[in-house]
């Protein structure tokens, strides 16, 4: 069929011959284009099918339609078939992550959902604490390298985290060049003895770390208010720390002190813990149970701890603890941001966390408008 036979109509698709047949009139054909297919049809005579334009057009149009309906169903069940297949590709995925997860979980449907959750939630905060638990290895060496001595102090309330803090830091780390330091009551001689030495004997070497779970700032909090020194001693103490630290700094010890802030409530919730789980009874003693009674004068004594023994060689940095792993992050930033080490991953956040490592100014502030701290 050649169009130059044919003439266009004032309708765009219609066209109609231009020579007229004796017997079967003008012929008129539909031609058009729908979605980059070309489309053409005889619609029929004038003669022969006493066809009239008006006629021809409705024949086009009902033609062009057709057309638009067949594509659109083709093109429905091309659509479905793909969805379907789609659909059958997720399921396919979510059958074997699902057979993952089960093959690692066992039967978790006999676990408490509190639990699993948590257990789950422990996983991705061991995952994160990971990357700087590296960093820690890497200034570990490097004071062993350059001869150097740190010494990290874990102050703070009874259950506000200190202990489950020194376990992730020194986790593994070469414990060759680490010590951790948590000295019972004094004897009778070392009662007799300049407060510091005992604490002085155990001072790190060269290349060596050690952390003291609870360190000389015993005398400025727990043994003034149970009465195990004097007001006097405990002035002194106030007194001479400040120079003692100074000292310290001054002959080369990189001195850490950190403080973990909890809550009351959340003391007491971890408190309750203890009294009601098996597995940590053994963590609570008499003087937890004297912690909540004896919060105020708690408070009264830290507030004065961290006002006068905060000074520019040794502060204090103060980490909110009622969020464990938020706490123990924040103390290893602290830790890793005290010396320049070699290797530092500068693709880690080093920063501190604003809401948790807190300045001692904000925490003063804090315990000026409230004793929650």
């Amino acid at each position: 069929m050649n169009l130059s036979d044919f003439e266009k109509t004032n309708y765009s698709g219609l066209y109609i011959s231009k020579a007229t047949h004796p017997v079967f009139g003008k012929k008129y054909i539909a031609r058009f284009q729908f979605e980059r297919k070309r489309y053409v049809k005889v619609l029929g005579y004038t003669k022969k099918d006493d066809l009239t334009k008006k006629t021809a057009l409705e024949l086009m149009k009902s033609f062009k339609e057709s057309i638009v309906s067949k594509k659109a169903k083709e093109n429905k069940k091309q659509v479905t078939s793909q969805t379907n297949t789609q659909v059958n590709d997720e399921l396919e995925k979510l059958i074997k992550e699902n057979q993952e997860l089960i093959d690692i979980l066992g039967d978790y449907k006999k676990l408490h959902p509190e639990t699993l959750s948590y257990g789950i939630q422990k996983i991705y905060d061991l995952e994160e604490l990971k990357r700087y638990q590296i960093e820690l290895i890497k200034l570990q060496n490097y004071l062993e390298k350059e001869n150097k001595r740190m010494i990290i102090l874990f102050e703070g309330r009874d259950a506000s985290g200190k202990g489950g803090a020194i376990r992730r830091i020194t986790r593994y780390m070469n414990n060759k060049h680490y010590r951790v330091v948590a000295l019972g009551k004094p004897t009778e001689t070392q009662r007799n003895q300049w407060f510091f030495q005992r604490y002085i004997e155990h001072f790190p070497t060269g290349g060596e770390m050690v952390l003291f779970d609870r360190s000389w700032y015993n005398r400025a909090m727990v043994e003034p208010i149970f009465g195990f020194c004097t007001n006097e001693e405990h002035e002194i103490f106030m007194e001479d720390v400040v120079n003692f630290e100074q000292d310290l700094v001054r002959q080369g010890m990189i001195l850490i002190k950190l403080y973990f802030s909890v809550s009351k409530e959340e003391q007491k919730r971890r408190f309750d813990r203890r009294i009601n789980d098996p597995l940590r009874q053994w963590k609570f003693s008499e003087v937890d149970m004297q912690a909540q009674d004896l919060w105020d004068e708690f408070s009264e004594k830290k507030y004065e701890m961290l006002r006068r023994t905060t000074s520019r060689s040794a502060p204090w940095h103060i980490v909110r603890s009622d969020d464990k792993h938020k706490a123990r992050l924040e103390a290893m930033k602290v830790i890793l941001n005290s010396i320049d080490y070699d290797g530092r991953n500068y693709s880690l956040d080093f920063d501190p966390d604003e809401e948790v490592n807190i300045s001692v100014q904000r925490e003063l502030l804090q315990m000026r408008k409230s004793k929650n701290y």
